[in-house]
């Protein structure tokens, strides 16, 4: 171990609007000393997730922002080569938040253990785990999809939102998915079984689209995105319709709140419930999550798909990627 470096990616610099390559830098240092209670991880798999924008802004939220000169930290996953703890020794393989680094000294009470038997440990930061979770949860939760009723989901090629979609199947719903390449729709067609997939890039009319996709309207809206593309959705929800809000990508590099046509009137003539939520608030539940998702990937009800790039270099072009629409499925970085 003493001959081996580290090598990290530094939060540089603070982005406005759309972050670039200069806001992150590559150090290479010493492997950290373990203090009492510390594990040290040598990591196989990076996570970078859309959420992580929202942390290089200096602002409060629901999670602590980055600090400029210091790490950047996301979920992780990887094998325990020290221990100063007595529940994880040597050998463990550890899922937890971990900087963005090949060698990371990580608090033991804040790590999961992974079975590298059960799946491969990458599952753990995609199918079976928060995104897989988020979608769990959020459309079953909040979105409540009863057989043959009509869900739609934006972001539907990405982590959470193939998911969702291959869940709302399962129950016998209609889905129609949403993304931003022919590639994508038809990865959703035809390998998830989404019922139909609109390209919000190429369409003339999404509004139209969508109405020719949903003859019967939208019971279910599964909010990933924002923007235009769920101000289209909404015109079309029916009485009752449920829209767990996950996400809103179109705006997180935005420098000023935009304005766009205002929804209420048509939540509350369709009498909808519109409900944000966080997968944390389902955290007493995550063993029932994982449970039946293991068993859905097993039984090949669910498909997983990764999107993997190679080499810890590599973490802030995957990041970046992620806001020009390049990833199909979980994006990523394998360093080990």
């Amino acid at each position: 171990m003493t001959s081996k470096k580290n090598t990290q990616i530094i939060f540089n610099k603070r982005p406005v609007g759309v972050p670039d390559k200069d806001c992150f830098r590559i150090e290479e240092t010493d492997i950290p000393e373990l203090l009492e209670g510390q594990v040290l991880v040598e990591v196989h798999y990076l996570s970078v997730d859309p959420y992580m924008r929202g942390r290089m802004n200096d602002r409060k939220s629901y999670i602590a922002p980055f600090q400029v000169g210091e790490v950047l930290t996301g979920g992780a996953v990887g094998k325990i080569v020290a221990s100063k703890d007595q529940a994880l020794k040597e050998g463990d393989y550890v899922m937890g938040m971990m900087g963005w680094e090949n060698f990371a000294a990580v608090a033991a009470k804040g790590l999961t253990k992974v079975n590298p038997d059960l799946a491969p440990i990458s599952t753990s930061l995609g199918i079976l785990g928060m995104p897989g979770l988020t979608a769990y949860f959020g459309l079953l939760e909040i979105g409540k999809p009863k057989e043959k009723e009509t869900v739609v989901v934006s972001g539907a090629a990405g982590a959470v939102g193939t998911i969702v979609g291959q869940i709302a199947k399962i129950k016998g719903c209609r889905v129609v998915g949403i993304a931003g390449s022919d590639e994508k729709i038809d990865y959703l067609k035809n390998e998830l079984g989404f019922d139909e997939g609109i390209n919000y890039k190429t369409s003339q009319n999404l509004r139209a689209d969508l109405k020719a996709a949903c003859p019967n309207g939208v019971d279910v809206y599964f909010e990933n995105v924002g923007g235009e593309i769920s101000d289209a959705v909404i015109t079309l929800i029916n009485n009752h319709a449920r829209i767990p809000l996950c996400g809103q990508i179109a705006d997180y590099n935005s420098t000023e709140m935009p304005v766009g046509p205002r929804w209420q009137s048509y939540l509350l003539t369709r009498m909808a419930l519109l409900q944000g939520f966080l997968v944390g608030q389902f955290s007493d539940k995550y063993g029932e999550g994982i449970k039946q998702l293991a068993a859905w990937l097993k039984e090949g009800k669910l498909k997983n798909k990764e999107n993997i790039v190679e080499g810890i270099e590599q973490t802030p072009d995957a990041f970046l990627g992620l806001f020009k629409g390049e990833n199909i499925g979980k994006q990523l970085v394998k360093i080990k």
